[in-house]
């Protein structure tokens, strides 16, 4: 069978991307025909600065040699510019004459360089910075002259000024807005970087408007419009790049900004298709690296014939070196009334993290200095992940920056990727050296593609590499799961449901592979939790079932006595409904809270109705058993503060909160302690100045006194914190984990650090108020999400 003629018009890192996709499909489907104009085989235009810098050669930035396209029975014509294509006959034809038919047909063609219409554009010593080429003139020019001038205060721009201060020239970078990398970088960042560079050498001119370039038949300076001049013995213009589309329009193929295409890349006419730079899909046309990549693959499938869901857009994501300074950026960077961000800025280390949210997802990030959670965020960014499953792993014990090489692999998930422009995960680098046997970095690079592109994830490649070389591959301590029902831990099960739409608690079985059909009496109640907690909707599989059941089948019930307190009237009224429905016991609980014990199923609704206990909706986890008070502040001869106001308080804000597990809360209104608030879950003593705030007491088997987190200057402040932290408890800690376990694994000091932080306070606060402030109704259907580990 004759194979079908494809032909790519391009030779650069987009199109032959898609080639070898193609490859990877059917080696054997197509007659292939590369054009490409510059003389070279495919290369990896991103390290040009580093060719320029004189880091590498063009040996090294090589991609795909000429005995590639050799092995792969590819006709490659080099130094051949493309003029026209008929797409009535499927044939293009070439500056030189030449003419070749195709089937299929593959507008690759990238962009051009943007050149500014000054006058003096055409004298010697003005060069763009896009090819081998333009690299060459530079080289070149810099063994005879010293001052160079570089229009553009964006990444090439930089790149070239930091190339030609290693060719020994003096550098001034011409930038027409107030801060530089505008397109990348915010402004704290932007600044940041300026400064770092200024001590390089580099010299800013900003907010600066061109004019004219100086000089008779070769550059002297440059003149902008506000009357200033500088010296220029070379003027490199970075200010953009443009679609480099005529040819396409010249063959009635439709055209924008660049050349449209669907989500399968397909033009406006059959059997041609456009990829990379040159390529507008839904508006925008892509830039970088990682959405060319994911062009390629579609457009591969689609060539082939095999099924796919399309392209549907990317987020864009920069991270590289700028002048051995790390910077990251991805999604929405900038500030707006419309986002929320969290910032860190380390002068001490110069190091930067900002962190943009909108509805408390992840929509953005920029990073200085320190980057090695790019690939994390970036994935975040993509899946619109929840603030609190980065600020889990920022503050936990899986804090990658706090932790050693091989710890911080070891946290890593397989699925989390290193290699953001080609998509290579964790756990593809190690599954290949395992498999392949793997020694290098270039070994790895070869097999996987992972840092074959902007090359900023070599660091972990060589480090995951360290580490299977060490432990091999799959050595990582054995997690607990949450029963024996599924393989996901429960902080694994919390991130899938966060992320995921699950209708009921039957899809979240079906959907996360669980052995059981129904599950068990362990994982049930904890994926009711997670589901009401960190869903999109509360799946509770017991919401009809009445609460309070006790082991003979009968049921308890405990009116609410608010702090302790009680009343004649309520007394009278438990008095009567003990007596009209046979209630066996009457007995004080801990808590402090009165039960009736022993009532039957039929008549728990008319008790609780009885005692105008309103129903809160359904329970998916556990709640406060009650708030103990001491005597209080009238009638406690050593009281400093009101200890009844402050427990009922508590006990009305917070009565309706779903927890992991009970808890016990007593307050003392001094620090002799008369309510025993030391050995409660949380203990509050008054003080001469206010309250003190203990946590993770225990007056079980094993008593234990609380350990101090927090002070409180008056009663509002206190309540504020306590419902902050019982938030903080009720999305992070795992289902059925008692508040002392808790603090022990999250660490007393990062909670405190949570507390601390007024964003994260009132972020948490907030989260509280929304989920107590609804109807029973509304609880069901406003979850909250989780927050920090």
């Amino acid at each position: 069978m004759a194979k079908r003629k494809l032909v790519v018009i391009g030779n650069g890192m987009a199109g032959v991307r898609c080639v070898e996709e193609i490859l990877n499909i059917d080696r054997d489907a197509f007659e292939i025909t590369i054009f490409g104009k510059e003389p070279h085989p495919n290369y990896n235009r991103i390290l040009l600065s580093k060719v320029l810098q004189g880091d590498t050669t063009i040996q090294d930035i090589t991609i795909n040699d000429w005995q590639w396209y050799k092995d792969h029975h590819i006709q490659l014509f080099t130094n051949e510019t493309v003029t026209n294509v008929d797409v009535d006959r499927k044939k293009v034809m070439t500056e030189s004459g030449k003419s070749v038919n195709y089937d299929e047909l593959i507008f690759a063609t990238g962009s051009l360089p943007f050149m500014l219409p000054l006058p003096g554009a055409n004298k010697q010593g003005v060069t763009a910075f896009r090819d081998i080429r333009d690299c060459e003139t530079m080289v070149e020019t810099s063994k005879n002259y010293e001052k160079a001038v570089v229009i553009g205060g964006g990444l090439l721009g930089l790149e070239a000024a930091r190339g030609l201060l290693n060719l020994g020239m003096k550098v001034d970078v011409v930038h027409i807005f107030d801060s530089i990398m505008e397109r990348q970088l915010d402004r704290t960042a932007a600044k940041m970087l300026q400064k770092e560079l200024e001590k390089q050498g580099m010299r800013f001119l900003l907010e600066k408007q061109s004019e004219e370039i100086i000089g008779r038949s070769r550059v002297v300076g440059l003149k902008f419009k506000d009357g200033t001049k500088t010296d220029a013995d070379l003027l490199v213009m970075a200010v953009g790049v443009r679609p480099n589309v005529q040819v396409a329009k010249d063959g009635k193929i439709e055209t924008n900004r660049a050349i449209v295409v669907n989500d399968y890349m397909q033009t406006s006419v059959p059997n041609v298709y456009a990829v990379g730079e040159c390529a507008e899909h839904r508006g925008i046309v892509y830039g970088l690296v990682a959405p060319l990549y994911e062009q390629g693959k579609v457009l591969a499938k689609t060539i082939c014939g095999v099924e796919n869901e399309g392209y549907h857009g990317s987020v864009l994501a920069t991270q590289l070196k700028v002048s051995g300074v790390d910077v990251f950026s991805a999604g929405e960077f900038m500030d707006s009334d419309e986002v929320k961000s969290l910032k860190w800025i380390d002068g001490i280390r110069g190091t930067y993290k900002k962190i943009v949210i909108r509805d408390n997802k992840i929509v953005g990030a920029v990073l200085f200095g320190e980057i090695s959670e790019g690939t994390k965020l970036l994935g975040m960014i993509k899946q619109q992940t929840d603030i609190s499953v980065y600020e889990k792993e920022m503050n936990g014990a899986g804090a990658r920056g706090q932790e050693s090489g091989v710890a911080a692999i070891a946290a890593m998930s397989d699925k989390e990727l290193v290699c953001s422009c080609n998509g290579v995960t964790k756990g593809t680098i190690m599954q290949a050296i395992e498999e392949q046997g793997l020694q290098t970095v270039d070994e790895v690079k070869k097999c996987t593609k992972a840092s074959s592109s902007c090359g900023s994830c070599k660091t972990m490649v060589s480090s995951i590499l360290d580490y299977v070389h060490l432990h091999g591959f799959g050595q990582t301590a054995e997690k607990e799961t949450v029963c024996a029902c599924t393989s996901f831990s429960h902080d694994e099960l919390m991130i899938e449901i966060q992320n995921r739409r699950f209708a009921d608690t039957a899809e979240i079985m079906t959907a996360l592979d669980w052995q059981t059909e129904t599950g068990c009496e362990t994982c049930r109640p904890a994926l009711d939790y997670y589901a009401g907690v960190h869903g999109t909707s509360v799946l509770n599989t017991a919401a009809n079932k009445p609460a309070g059941m006790q082991a003979d089948g009968t049921y308890a019930v405990m009116p609410k006595m608010y702090g302790g307190l009680t009343t004649a009237d309520q007394l009278r009224q438990i008095a009567d409904l003990v007596d009209k429905y046979g209630i066996p016991v009457v007995k004080l609980l801990e808590g402090p809270q009165l039960g009736l014990l022993g009532i039957a199923a039929a008549d728990v609704s008319a008790v609780r109705s009885g005692l105008a206990m309103t129903d809160s909706g359904p329970s998916y986890g556990k709640t406060i058993s009650g708030v103990g008070t001491c005597s209080g502040i009238s009638f406690a001869a050593d009281a400093m503060q009101d200890s009844i106001a402050l427990g009922v308080a508590l006990e009305k804000k917070l009565e309706r909160a779903q927890l992991p597990q009970e808890i016990k809360i007593g307050v003392s209104a001094s620090p002799h302690d008369r309510a025993a608030s030391l050995s409660k879950d949380i203990g509050i003593v008054g003080v001469p100045g206010g309250w003190e705030m203990y946590v993770g007491g225990s007056g079980e088997r094993l008593v234990k006194a609380g350990q101090l987190l927090c002070t409180a200057a008056t009663d509002e402040e206190l309540l504020t914190l306590a419902a902050a932290f019982l938030q903080y408890y009720r999305e992070t800690g795992h289902f059925a984990e008692r508040l002392s376990q808790w603090i022990e694994r999250m660490g007393l000091l990062q909670i405190r650090e949570a507390l601390f932080d007024p964003f994260l306070l009132k972020l948490l606060g907030n989260r509280m108020e929304e989920k107590l402030a609804a109807s029973p109704e509304q609880a069901n259907q406003q979850p909250t999400a989780a927050v920090i580990r």
